[in-house]
């Protein structure tokens, strides 16, 4: 039996199968010993084939036997192993990245870093600035700055506030028929964003840490979540929002050094224009991109991006607010 994997919650896995039926499924121990270098090897999103009880019965569990190829996926380092990774989410149409200027802020070292690592799966991405409401008109100056940079760049931006409704209707058509992944840093307003685009989910809502100014974690295992209420007309080839754990830094993973500069879509198209075709940008003659950087035709803030994630010797830095 083949079916998607709609949910983990790090022991049991979901899987909706081909006929419509949801069913809870269990990994075999040798499975995990495949050379898979994940803390998961099964993650939302993937097409598995499953295996029924033996007997036909009720008793007994379901296990997954077998993942198909993935198209994409979009992985970060694993929080408690540094040298495995942790898969977000497989076979994803899109990334919406939702942020906030403020409560709480999000760095652009992050947003950059999130690109880049879509950019390196082949995830277009859709940026939403969240809490709209809540800003003030220097804050807001500040966000239409953002959006203009991004935008620049060619990564299509909303401003919206989930809270209030307002521009929410606006995602919706970027969101039918594709399987959606939803990230950002804890706090941002994914939960209430979900009950906006799908009342049904009933997501739970914390609030803003007032110490910190930072999300209080109210997801704790990926899920994927239909925008259609109507469970009994869920295929496997239905809108999904893939709802997942709030990031609070986003490291690399298995990135080449060389390969880094495509991944910034506007430093790659100046560096087609250094003296050498290894330039690293950074310090030699005839590099173009730092030319470009100096006219003011690639931003600060994406250029130290780059800088983080070419050295990547302190896995906290990007953690700060640039």
């Amino acid at each position: 039996m083949k079916g998607l994997v709609i949910k983990n919650t790090g022991s049991w896995y979901t899987v909706l199968t081909d006929d419509g039926l949801t069913v809870d499924c269990k990994i075999k121990g040798n499975f995990r010993l495949r050379g898979i270098r994940s803390t998961n090897p099964v993650a939302v999103g993937d097409r598995v084939t499953i295996s029924s009880p033996k007997g036909g019965g009720q008793e007994g569990a379901c296990f997954i036997t077998e993942i198909e190829d993935r198209r994409n996926y979009i992985i970060r380092k694993s929080i408690n192993l540094s040298k495995q990774s942790h898969i977000l989410a497989a076979n994803v149409d899109q990334a919406l990245l939702i942020v906030t200027v403020v409560k709480p802020e999000t760095s652009t070292t992050f947003i950059d870093r999130f690109l880049a690592s879509a950019e390196a799966y082949r995830i277009p991405v859709v940026i939403a600035f969240n809490k709209t409401d809540l800003l003030t008109d220097e804050e807001r100056h500040y966000q239409e700055m953002m959006v203009n940079l991004y935008e620049t760049i060619g990564y299509e931006c909303h401003e919206i506030s989930a809270t209030e409704g307002d521009g929410v209707e606006k995602l919706r058509p970027l969101l039918e028929g594709k399987i959606t992944l939803l990230s950002g840093n804890s706090g941002v307003g994914k939960s209430t964003l979900i009950n906006r685009l799908a009342p049904h989910a009933n997501q739970r809502v914390a609030d803003i840490s007032e110490a910190h100014q930072t999300g209080m974690h109210t997801t704790t295992f990926s899920e994927m979540i239909p925008l259609a209420g109507d469970s009994s007309l869920l295929t496997s080839h239905s809108s999904f929002l893939i709802d997942t754990p709030g990031i609070k830094g986003f490291g690399t993973f298995d990135m080449e050094k060389e390969e880094l500069t495509s991944y910034f879509k506007e430093i790659f198209e100046f560096s087609k224009q250094c003296r050498f075709s290894d330039c690293t940008h950074t310090h030699e003659p005839g590099c173009a991109v730092r030319k470009a950087l100096d006219e003011h035709y690639i931003a600060e803030s994406r250029y130290q991006s780059y800088l983080s994630m070419l050295e990547d010797k302190d896995e906290n830095k990007y953690r700060e607010a640039y």
